[in-house]
This record gives C-alpha cells, sequence and structure tokens, in this order.
C-alpha cells in the first residue's frame, strides 16, 4: 500500500510535522507492506489555480510552470493520502490549499480511484471550535465528490510549537491512527 502524507506546515519541526511524524511511525511499525512518503508541501514551487481549465486538454497536467505536476501525480499513484495542516484562519494553510485545488486538474481520473483519506488539523483554539469542523466537512465534501472515503479526521489542540511532542497521551492516539488505514 502506497501511503502520501502531505505535511502542510511552513514549520518542518512544529505541531504538525510532530503530528504526522508520529502518525509515520506507527505505519512503519505495524503495516510492513506499506511505502510511506512524507511530502513537505511548503518545500515546493506551487501557484494557486487559475481556473484556465489548460490541464483538462494536457492530460491532467497544470500547465503553470510549477511543481503541482510531481505532487498531483504522487496522489494519484497513492493508495492513502493523510493530508495535514495547521489551522489559519479557519481553513488549512496556503500551501496545502494549493494542492487541494490543483487536485481539479485530474478530478475525473481521481473520480475512477478508490483512496482512503486522512485528516489531521493542529489549531490554537480548543476543540469544540468551529475550524476543525470546518476544515473536516470541506474534506468531507471533497472526498465525497471524488468517491474517497474520509477514515479519519483527527484535530489537535496546541500552540506552542513543541505542544504536540510533550503531550504522550496525543502522542499515543496519533500513533495508533494506522489502524484506521490499514
Amino acid at each position: 500500500m502506497k501511503i502520501l502524507v502531505l505535511n502542510g506546515s511552513p514549520r518542518l519541526d512544529g505541531n504538525t510535522k510532530t503530528a504526522l511524524n508520529t502518525i509515520v511511525a506507527g505505519i512503519n511499525k505495524n503495516c510492513t507492506n506499506s511505502l510511506v512518503e512524507i511530502y513537505d508541501v511548503t518545500e515546493h514551487k506551487l501557484s494557486g489555480c487559475i481556473n484556465c481549465d489548460g490541464c483538462k486538454s494536457n492530460h491532467g497536467n497544470c500547465v503553470l510552470p510549477d511543481e503541482s505536476a510531481d505532487v498531483i501525480n504522487k496522489i494519484y499513484n497513492a493508495d492513502t493520502i493523510i493530508f495535514g495542516s495547521p489551522v489559519y484562519w479557519w481553513g488549512v494553510s496556503a500551501q496545502l490549499k494549493m494542492v487541494i485545488d490543483k487536485m481539479y486538474s485530474k478530478s475525473e481520473q481521481f473520480q475512477e480511484q478508490k483512496k482512503k483519506i486522512g485528516l489531521v488539523t493542529v489549531g490554537a483554539d480548543e476543540l469544540k471550535g468551529p475550524q476543525y469542523r470546518i476544515i473536516s466537512e470541506q474534506m468531507e465534501c471533497i472526498c465525497e465528490y471524488l468517491g474517497w472515503e474520509l477514515v479519519f479526521s483527527h484535530p489537535i489542540s496546541a500552540y506552542e510549537k513543541t505542544d504536540v511532542l510533550n503531550n504522550s497521551d496525543e502522542l499515543r492516539k496519533l500513533g495508533e491512527l494506522w489502524k484506521k488505514i490499514s
């Protein structure tokens, strides 16, 4: 099973990356037949979709000169995708949103696939804050449209850079999320 982990956080040593690394460690320990790749979205040159529809006549590849074709092809080739993002203004990071928007380029091809999707959102607000629900509902809509299955949506309340790293209960929960995708 190919698993792609999309890290949408510009903090490569922050709470979102810690959460995703913990999930990956659980997968690597318990799912020996899995090939896992972490893709740090913020380390790649991406641009927003401009709705030109050039991708529809270009075999599902964006015509803009960026690295989006690479990540979209990784999504296409994965069996499971885990999206991870900090919460910015009640949504995912702009960097991860660019990837999600560029998924339009292969939307017809994606609808022919069955994928499992995981979502991790890390915000400073309490878990009862609406942003976690808003982001999860958006991902549910995307999955419904594509015919994919959202197997987990895991919100985390963390503010300081090492809050997740210092929370053994949270680390335990993250380390067990592999069960939802296996």
